[in-house]
């Protein structure tokens, strides 16, 4: 009797996770997970403005702890293909359910982040790996990486003007890809009324917008000199 009442539940999971409200609350779920990261390590990140003595004790009260680095890690890991599935699964079936495209596109409801948003995402996942190679392992640059040193690992990663720039470059994208994303996830879930649609939006974008300026902060700090 157990085993049938596991199967039925099994059933009823892979159905949801099958159907278009699964995907977008999989999208919505995984997002949220992402946001929080994002926003935990913009907070990291801005630490190199209280000098190398706190920012590098930050990095290595977090690798000293490795269970919970990796849980972590494997967490985000998880989230990121799980956002990855769902976004070219939900895309696929849009497709799908419109074989021909209109002979004119209607842009006036959507927005530009809106449009790029499959665009977007891959391009800020290869950044994601090309951003731990080079600050993460110090793969990229080995002669100037030091494990552990957070703070000189930035300043000397961001003094490199042409990485410092894609860096940049990508944070604005980014930022695109969270003014949509955001709000998003709120009508995921449910959050969608004429009256409190426009707020959500102005939200979603004033957020993403600040969190972007706190990213973008290091690099034009350290090349402008401010931090050294």
């Amino acid at each position: 009797m157990s085993a049938v009442i596991v199967n039925s539940q099994l059933i009823r999971v892979a159905r949801f996770y099958e159907s278009t409200i699964g995907k977008k609350a999989i999208m919505a779920v995984t997002g949220l997970i992402l946001f929080g990261f994002l926003i935990a390590h913009m907070l990291g990140n801005l630490q190199i403005f209280l000098g190398p003595a706190v920012m590098n004790h930050y990095a290595e009260t977090l690798h000293g702890n490795p269970p919970l680095l990796w849980s972590v890690r494997t967490i985000l890991l998880v989230s990121v293909a799980l956002h990855i599935w769902a976004s070219v699964s939900l895309w696929s079936l849009k497709k799908e359910a419109r074989p021909v495209a209109y002979v004119k596109k209607a842009n006036v409801s959507s927005t530009w982040a809106s449009r790029t948003m499959m665009l977007s995402g891959p391009m800020v996942a290869a950044f994601v790996v090309f951003h731990l190679l080079h600050l993460t392992t110090g793969t990229i640059d080995p002669q100037h990486f030091v494990p552990l040193h957070a703070y000189e690992n930035l300043v000397n990663g961001f003094l490199v003007i042409p990485f410092a720039l894609v860096y940049i470059v990508i944070m604005i994208l980014i930022g695109f890809h969270l003014s949509h994303g955001i709000w998003s996830m709120f009508q995921s879930i449910g959050f969608s009324h004429p009256r409190y649609t426009p707020m959500i939006k102005t939200f979603a974008a004033v957020f993403a917008w600040i969190l972007i300026a706190g990213f973008i902060s290091v690099p034009v700090a350290v090349l402008s000199g401010l931090v050294r």
